[in-house]
């Protein structure tokens, strides 16, 4: 189901847009640079914006949808807490501020999809090492990874980083509209080289968390029944939680802060098909990936020929999804 549904976002995605471009067209533009294609008389701008623009634009609102789903369920697992995100440990306020930084310097283009990763992935590797410090005492000897150390220690980092985030924005007022738009997301500007930047992260983040399916089932009856088990809990959170934040950091890095993803898209999967990570995880990476082509023809398309933030189409997605768990039973049966 989720992978038709992905199938039909795929096509949509390629069909939809502000340009009238007949269904027949777009099949013949999708032929056109293929070596043995018959002789098409479809336009060549047609086919530049079917191959340039919108295939660019689908594959990548697929790929950072499946990594923030997949990453959202992957931290629900570690964590068992059916309310954490991608952005738990601080990537988006990391992220935030490296972006801020680049933008309001006026530095090249080209360093804010590095400024953003680095201040994501950097601020999560400290948010982990203070988490796990705390949780030690002080003994160097005992293994880190207490999760509610970790939780709390990322929580007091997105509070630090966004507040130096709101004065850089407050001192810089003329920048303060390229931040906002950098920060509600979106995929206006998306280029195959933009997929190709990001390909091998989430490619590396979704081959480690699909392999460590298993250990989140087992992690699912307790830390210490997991540790009787035989299952090093802190190896796998710490394996886990680096590979969801690599794969996290590289997709918002060019799509900017997409909120909702990883808990509506994984908490919806559970309702449909069960809590066992085996299989929430591989869906929710499939139908993140729709979730987000789906989002982004909206966001294109509302108020088209103008594009609205695909952030605020998530979170009016997400709002909804809310009200409906805190209404049904059996949500919250789920989501326990």
């Amino acid at each position: 189901m989720a992978t038709v549904l992905l199938f039909l976002a795929v096509a949509a995605g390629i069909m939809i847009g502000p340009s009238d471009i007949s269904l027949r067209a777009v099949g013949e533009a999708l032929l056109a640079p293929l070596p043995w294609h018959p002789h098409l008389s479809v336009p060549a701008v047609d086919v530049a914006i079917i191959w340039q623009i919108r295939r660019p634009r689908v594959v990548l609102a697929g790929m950072v949808g499946a990594m923030l789903a997949g990453s959202g369920a992957a931290y629900q697992g570690v964590f068992r807490n059916p309310l954490a995100d991608p952005y738990l440990l601080g990537v988006a306020a990391g992220a935030g501020l490296g972006a801020t930084v680049i933008i309001i310097n006026g530095a090249a283009p080209g360093l804010l999809p590095v400024a953003a990763f680095a201040g994501g992935a950097g601020t999560v590797a400290l948010t982990y090492l203070l988490g796990g410090s705390a949780d030690r005492g002080g003994d160097a000897t005992r293994p880190a990874g207490g999760s509610a150390s970790i939780m709390l220690a990322g929580i007091a980092m997105t509070a630090l980083l966004t507040a130096v985030q709101t004065y850089l924005q407050q001192q810089h007022f003329p920048q303060l509209q390229q931040v906002y738009t950098w920060i509600l997301g979106g995929f206006s500007l998306a280029s195959w080289s933009d997929v190709t930047l990001i390909l091998p992260y989430l490619a590396v983040a979704t081959v480690v968390l699909l392999a460590h399916r298993r250990l989140l089932d087992v992690l699912r009856v307790g830390e210490t029944e997991a540790n009787v088990l035989g299952v090093d809990v802190a190896r796998v959170r710490l394996t886990v939680v680096a590979a969801a934040t690599l794969g996290t950091a590289a997709a918002v890095s060019v799509s900017g802060l997409i909120g909702f993803v990883g808990i509506i898209v994984p908490h919806t999967v559970r309702l449909a098909a069960g809590a066992s990570y085996r299989t929430v995880l591989p869906v929710s990476l499939i139908g993140g990936a729709a979730f987000m082509i789906l989002a982004d023809i909206a966001a294109r398309t509302v108020q088209a020929p103008a594009e609205v933030p695909i952030g605020v189409i998530t979170a009016a997605a997400g709002a909804p999804f809310f009200l409906y768990v805190l209404r049904s039973r059996r949500a919250r049966r789920e989501l326990a």
